[in-house]
């Protein structure tokens, strides 16, 4: 039986990242930036009005007071609003009443905000002095042309696509999502458009597992359910793998199908199904197929354990996919609140409920799902919000006792 790190290693020595693709910057969120953005022109590109006031030049309204011992009064002799193109010249002891935005008039060199003014159209009284300086946005204070925007390695958020826009960048190389098909097989499963006949129960896998494609960051692509007869699975794999960059059919490890399903697989490239030291999902496949050795997982029928497996296997691939450095789950220590159960010589990841001491900060956590056996209970794993890690030989983990966790998607 093979442990999970060393599965894990042979599933990520397969991890080959899809080129990078310039894509417009409106559909980079969430992507990873995979070059140095260098910027072409200054931000601010002039020297524009911080606030609504009165653009100045500072030495015009030195020793300004409101009790009247250093009166200023200046002549309004324009306004500019934010977006003027015409470039406008103040002479000395004149002001121009400013927008925020406006462009800076030749000569001002600061901002008189309207608090400190009377706020006068034609002549405006100087209720206190200014400094050299302020409440004017200088050309370049943000960026400079040559400062590095946005470097390689950073997950574009909405901050990144402001700053991109804002220097003029329509579009920006990133590492793109790897497209990501889910199969799921099996004669007993209905489409939940369909009413479930006797013996038969609703496909859960493919719509469980595209969303936790999606999570991960993968393009999916869910074709739903496929007949269990190996050459027609064959048949719809082949025509996917041209398309995908990974692949993972639920349902193909066991059964009375699994063999001559493994074995036509195993013509198109490289199938192992395997026994691996972990509960759920012991028994997995992994292969590459197709010229390009397309990565593909075969995972257990039961939902909770093809979710489990997908989580441990599938879900790093595509992290690592996506450029990320970290593509394990947060893994955190927390003490039990009660008894968890698992089975001797395999890695149990079982299903949690992650809190904190509001005292203490520390982590607590709560099993849910019961016995080792109770791996089909799907509603405790719509409750969770953490796997708990639990070592190989433990088939006890005592309350109180710590225990390794790891964070799933956070809910709310």
């Amino acid at each position: 039986m093979r442990s999970v790190e060393e599965q894990q290693a042979r599933v990520t020595a397969a991890a080959v990242a899809p080129r990078p693709v310039r894509v417009a910057i409106a559909e980079a969120q969430g992507l990873m930036c995979a070059e140095e953005v260098v910027t072409e022109r200054p931000l601010p590109g002039f020297d524009q009005a911080a606030i609504d006031g009165y653009a100045v030049r500072s030495v015009d309204v030195m020793g300004a007071d409101s009790g009247g011992e250093s009166d200023v009064t200046l002549p309004v002799v324009s306004t500019i609003a934010a977006g003027e193109r015409t470039p406008t010249r103040l002479q000395p002891r004149q002001a121009a009443r400013v927008q925020t935005g406006a462009p800076m008039p030749t000569l001002a060199d600061a901002v008189l905000p309207l608090r400190w003014t009377d706020g006068g159209e034609s002549r405006v009284r100087v209720l206190r002095g200014v400094r050299s300086g302020a409440y004017v946005r200088r050309t370049g204070d943000d960026v400079q042309p040559g400062d590095v925007a946005v470097r390689a390695g950073t997950i574009i958020g909405p901050a990144q696509v402001g700053l991109l826009a804002a220097v003029g960048r329509e579009r920006v190389l990133v590492h793109p999502r790897p497209r990501l098909t889910i199969i799921s097989v099996g004669g007993e499963l209905v489409d939940i458009a369909r009413t479930p006949g006797n013996g038969q129960v609703y496909d859960v896998n493919s719509y469980a597992l595209a969303a936790a494609g999606r999570d991960a960051g993968a393009e999916v692509n869910r074709v739903g359910i496929v007949d269990a007869d190996p050459k027609i699975l064959r048949d719809v794999v082949e025509g996917q793998l041209s398309r995908s960059e990974l692949v993972v059919i639920a349902g193909a490890v066991g059964g009375a199908a699994a063999e001559g399903v493994r074995a036509v697989l195993a013509e198109l490239g490289e199938m192992e199904v395997a026994r691996i030291a972990m509960h759920p999902g012991s028994v997995q496949g992994f292969g590459t197929l197709g010229r390009d050795g397309v990565p593909v997982f075969l995972l257990p029928a039961n939902p909770v354990s093809a979710l489990v497996v997908f989580e441990v296997m599938v879900r790093p691939l595509i992290r690592m996919s996506l450029g990320k450095r970290q593509p394990m789950r947060r893994v955190v220590p927390a003490r039990t609140l009660s008894p968890i159960s698992s089975v001797v010589g395999r890695k149990g990841f079982l299903r949690g409920q992650l809190m904190r001491d509001q005292d203490t900060g520390e982590y607590l956590v709560q099993a849910l799902g019961g016995a080792p056996g109770a791996s089909h209970l799907l509603a405790t794993l719509a409750e969770a919000n953490c796997l708990v890690i639990v070592p190989t030989e433990a088939e006890q983990i005592r309350t109180g006792e710590s225990v390794d966790v790891a964070f799933l998607a956070q809910r709310g």
